[in-house]
Protein backbone atom coordinates (compact mmCIF):
# COMPACT_ATOMS: atom_id res chain seq x y z
CA UNK A 1 0.00 0.00 0.00
CA UNK A 2 1.32 3.19 -0.98
CA UNK A 3 1.52 5.82 1.79
CA UNK A 4 1.39 9.51 0.33
CA UNK A 5 2.79 12.22 2.56
CA UNK A 6 3.19 14.78 -0.11
CA UNK A 7 0.37 17.12 -0.82
CA UNK A 8 -2.20 15.81 1.12
CA UNK A 9 -6.14 16.64 -0.52
CA UNK A 10 -7.41 17.31 3.17
CA UNK A 11 -4.83 20.20 3.67
CA UNK A 12 -5.55 21.71 0.36
CA UNK A 13 -8.01 24.87 1.42
CA UNK A 14 -5.37 25.24 4.61
CA UNK A 15 -2.25 25.40 2.19
CA UNK A 16 -4.22 27.66 -0.78
CA UNK A 17 -5.01 29.98 2.94
CA UNK A 18 -1.17 30.32 3.59
CA UNK A 19 -0.23 30.62 0.10
CA UNK A 20 -2.45 33.80 -0.24
CA UNK A 21 -1.76 35.14 3.09
CA UNK A 22 2.21 35.35 3.37
CA UNK A 23 4.10 36.78 5.35
CA UNK A 24 6.19 39.64 4.53
CA UNK A 25 8.98 37.90 5.36
CA UNK A 26 7.53 35.12 3.23
CA UNK A 27 6.70 37.02 0.29
CA UNK A 28 10.06 38.77 0.09
CA UNK A 29 11.95 35.20 0.35
CA UNK A 30 9.45 33.62 -2.56
CA UNK A 31 10.86 36.47 -4.71
CA UNK A 32 14.39 35.41 -4.52
CA UNK A 33 13.78 31.53 -5.10
CA UNK A 34 10.86 31.71 -7.41
CA UNK A 35 11.12 29.80 -10.68
CA UNK A 36 14.59 28.44 -10.22
CA UNK A 37 16.56 31.60 -9.40
CA UNK A 38 18.03 29.48 -6.65
CA UNK A 39 20.68 27.99 -8.37
CA UNK A 40 17.99 26.45 -10.54
CA UNK A 41 16.51 25.10 -7.81
CA UNK A 42 12.96 24.93 -8.02
CA UNK A 43 11.11 25.32 -4.48
CA UNK A 44 6.98 24.60 -3.69
CA UNK A 45 5.38 27.43 -0.90
CA UNK A 46 3.22 26.04 1.32
CA UNK A 47 3.72 22.59 0.84
CA UNK A 48 2.80 19.57 2.55
CA UNK A 49 4.62 16.50 4.12
CA UNK A 50 2.60 14.34 6.03
CA UNK A 51 -0.39 16.65 8.25
CA UNK A 52 2.29 19.21 8.28
CA UNK A 53 2.89 22.21 5.78
CA UNK A 54 5.95 23.92 5.51
CA UNK A 55 6.70 27.65 4.00
CA UNK A 56 9.03 26.13 1.11
CA UNK A 57 10.15 23.05 -0.06
CA UNK A 58 12.60 21.94 -3.03
CA UNK A 59 12.10 18.19 -3.72
CA UNK A 60 15.29 18.06 -5.59
CA UNK A 61 17.71 18.80 -2.36
CA UNK A 62 14.97 17.39 0.08
CA UNK A 63 15.29 20.82 1.65
CA UNK A 64 12.27 23.12 3.86
CA UNK A 65 12.84 26.21 4.79
CA UNK A 66 10.56 27.54 7.01
CA UNK A 67 10.60 31.35 8.55
CA UNK A 68 9.41 31.29 11.56
CA UNK A 69 7.81 34.85 13.20
CA UNK A 70 7.02 36.13 16.55
CA UNK A 71 4.36 33.61 16.84
CA UNK A 72 6.86 30.96 17.22
CA UNK A 73 7.71 32.70 20.89
CA UNK A 74 5.16 30.65 22.39
CA UNK A 75 6.04 28.28 24.48
CA UNK A 76 3.11 25.37 23.29
CA UNK A 77 4.35 26.77 19.74
CA UNK A 78 7.99 26.09 20.03
CA UNK A 79 7.31 22.50 21.66
CA UNK A 80 4.91 21.97 18.52
CA UNK A 81 7.46 23.12 16.13
CA UNK A 82 10.18 20.80 17.89
CA UNK A 83 7.86 17.60 17.40
CA UNK A 84 7.72 18.88 13.61
CA UNK A 85 10.91 19.18 12.90
CA UNK A 86 12.26 15.94 14.59
CA UNK A 87 9.67 14.27 12.40
CA UNK A 88 10.83 16.07 9.03
CA UNK A 89 14.20 14.76 10.43
CA UNK A 90 13.22 11.51 10.55
CA UNK A 91 11.88 11.34 7.34
CA UNK A 92 14.79 12.60 6.12
CA UNK A 93 14.35 16.22 5.18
Amino acid sequence: MYNKIHDKTILKINRKYLRNNATSAEAFLWKFIQSGKLCGRKFRRQHSIENYIVDFYCSKEKLIIELEGSVHNNVGVQVADEIRDTRLLYLGF
